[in-house]
């Protein structure tokens, strides 16, 4: 694993590969999720979706239109989680988890409203994926600010 501001990949958030238009924050958060995407057995995908139901960022899905319907999912089951949550005074969304037949797709809080989205195949430790996720917002979280939001939706739609 390298550094977050030495990371010699093409950034997945600026197709044109100039890291520089970025702050360091925001290629740190692209970084975390990269990191956590390729070091979490089974992880496929994962996606960050701001408040707003806006893709915020995305792993390395190489198909930009499916990170955008899934950060539809992701905003839509949220929602639907957060509705059930107030309707049963039950508190703050969690984690989400939907059990499908080859695999699973997770949906955690990560702080201001905003999820983290996550594709796993049938062969991902769900424990093990939680204690991840939970990891990631941990660290992701607390430099997630309004202005970082925004940067990093402007970014994925460039």
């Amino acid at each position: 694993m390298t550094s977050p501001f030495v990371h010699d990949n093409v950034d997945h958030q600026n197709p044109t590969g100039t890291a520089g238009d970025l702050s360091p924050e925001a290629r740190t958060f692209n970084w975390l999720l990269d990191s956590f995407t390729s070091s979490t057995a089974g992880v496929l995908e994962a996606i960050a979706v701001s408040s707003d139901g806006l893709l915020m960022a995305m792993s390395a899905i190489k198909d930009r239109s499916n990170a955008e319907r899934l950060a539809a999912v992701v905003s839509g089951m949220t929602s639907l989680a957060g509705g059930a949550a107030s309707w049963y005074a039950l508190g703050g969304l969690n984690r989400v988890i939907v059990d499908m037949a080859d695999g699973y797709l997770l949906i955690s809080a990560i702080s201001s409203g905003s999820v983290l989205g996550v594709v796993a195949d049938r062969s991902a430790n769900l424990g093990t994926v939680a204690y991840e996720m939970t990891l990631f917002a941990g660290r992701a979280g607390n430099a997630l600010t309004p202005r970082l939001i925004v940067e990093l939706k402007n970014a994925v739609q460039q």
